[in-house]
């Protein structure tokens, strides 16, 4: 039955939420100046180039095309790993983020925001087995299978069926 063949590992994604509060940095602003001065900023900059080039590569590809030159392909991005504990260490792409800004200084810098992340799991069908992110993926994979090997199963009965049609 071709409904049940795997083709490839399944398409992953992670959706999360993660608040960030500057209020413990600014009541020491002597111990944490980039704080005091620039509130959250540097963290928000720091996501939001996740889903950003650089300005560097920016003016490298205008000045590809003023030459003339036509670039295909889009821009490669960095490798970004999405790292929620020693067993989970997978390479993503940010598919979804946006940034709520709460709280301010008397400067208007952002002292508290929230954000939400959508994250696609970038596999060996993305990425390919000889790339870094492939054999992360591949890494990763196979502490899923451990984990798995250590959970209970459950009889069937349990769901109050005495086996199956």
């Amino acid at each position: 039955v071709d409904a049940l063949r795997l083709r490839g590992p399944a398409v992953e994604t992670i959706k999360l939420e993660a608040e960030l509060d500057a209020a413990d940095q600014l009541e020491l602003p002597e111990q944490n100046p980039t704080a005091a001065q620039l509130g959250l900023q540097p963290q928000l900059a720091q996501l939001e180039m996740l889903v950003n080039p650089t300005v560097e590569t920016l003016q490298a590809e205008d000045a590809l095309a003023n030459a003339g030159t036509l670039e295909i392909i889009p821009m490669e991005q960095a490798l970004t790993l999405f790292v929620w504990s020693k067993n989970r260490v997978v390479p993503v792409r940010l598919t979804e983020f946006s940034v709520t800004e709460e709280a301010f200084d008397p400067h208007l810098n952002p002292i508290r925001a929230k954000i939400s992340f959508g994250l696609r799991v970038l596999n060996v069908d993305d990425l390919g087995f000889g790339h870094p992110g492939g054999r992360i993926f591949m890494t990763y994979l196979g502490n899923k299978e451990q984990l798995a090997a250590r959970a209970t199963s459950v009889a069937i009965s349990v769901l109050g069926l005495g086996g199956l049609p």
